[in-house]
């Protein structure tokens, strides 16, 4: 009767010790497998160009590559990087900017740029050629947005500030969970000039509310569930 009990404690013994090290495994393989951000807050990091795209003639994207295919940037919804260059006279630059990616676009990062004449850094973009390297830090900013947090996200924005409304807006519309509801105005000098206006309206107009305004033609293009309605001011 002593062995029988003996041999049962054993057992259990030895069943505890598979459960244990079963899960210590899987937590370790969860550990070692969940993406580490590649974003520094507090030291530049380069990242390479591999592909620059021209969108009109002052505007292009740059996809800075990752280390490996499976990593992320690490960027939290809401929060922007500092991104580090020369100016025309070789001075360094600093100045925010908000990727048109997320964290669900593994091995890359997107960054959409207007170059101006006069701006210190669009000297840098406007030099900046595939293969080169751009030094970023991050993450930066106060808000986080946190998917349910509000019942309607009413957002204003003017030029080149449609980034991070863009970054928001893409995480709302990509996550089936998150029920808020999105409502942009969205206003630039001419209707060329509106930075990603084909991916806002397909993909806001389904489920959400967007104003295109033209500032210099006095004209606006609303994008709605029902339709495309386009009015100028007489």
């Amino acid at each position: 009767m002593d062995a029988l009990q003996s041999r049962r404690t054993e057992a259990i013994s030895i069943a505890v010790a598979v459960v244990a090290i079963g899960a210590g495994t899987a937590y370790y393989l969860y550990i070692t497998r969940k993406p580490k951000p590649c974003l520094d807050p507090e030291n530049f990091k380069e990242f390479k160009l591999v592909k620059r795209t021209q969108l009109s003639h002052n505007v292009a994207k740059f996809r800075f590559e990752l280390p490996t295919p499976d990593s992320v940037l690490g960027l939290p919804i809401g929060q922007h990087m500092s991104c580090r260059g020369k100016d025309s006279v070789g001075e360094d630059v600093v100045k925010p900017y908000t990727p048109t990616t997320l964290d669900s676009d593994v091995g890359y990062f997107e960054l959409v740029i207007k170059m101006y004449p006069q701006g210190r850094m669009s000297h840098h973009f406007r030099e900046l050629q595939e293969g080169d390297y751009l030094a970023v830090k991050g993450p930066k900013g106060r808000f986080k947005y946190q998917p349910n947090q509000v019942k309607t996200f009413g957002m204003l924005a003017g030029g080149t500030g449609i980034t991070p409304m863009f970054q928001v807006a893409r995480a709302i519309m990509e996550n089936p969970k998150d029920k808020t509801n999105v409502s942009l105005i969205y206003a630039n000098v001419t209707f060329e000039d509106i930075l990603l206006k084909v991916r806002l309206s397909f993909s806001l107009s389904f489920s959400h509310h967007i104003m295109f305004v033209s500032l210099s033609e006095g004209a606006c293009l609303v994008c709605t569930i029902s339709g495309f309605s386009f009015c100028r001011k007489s």
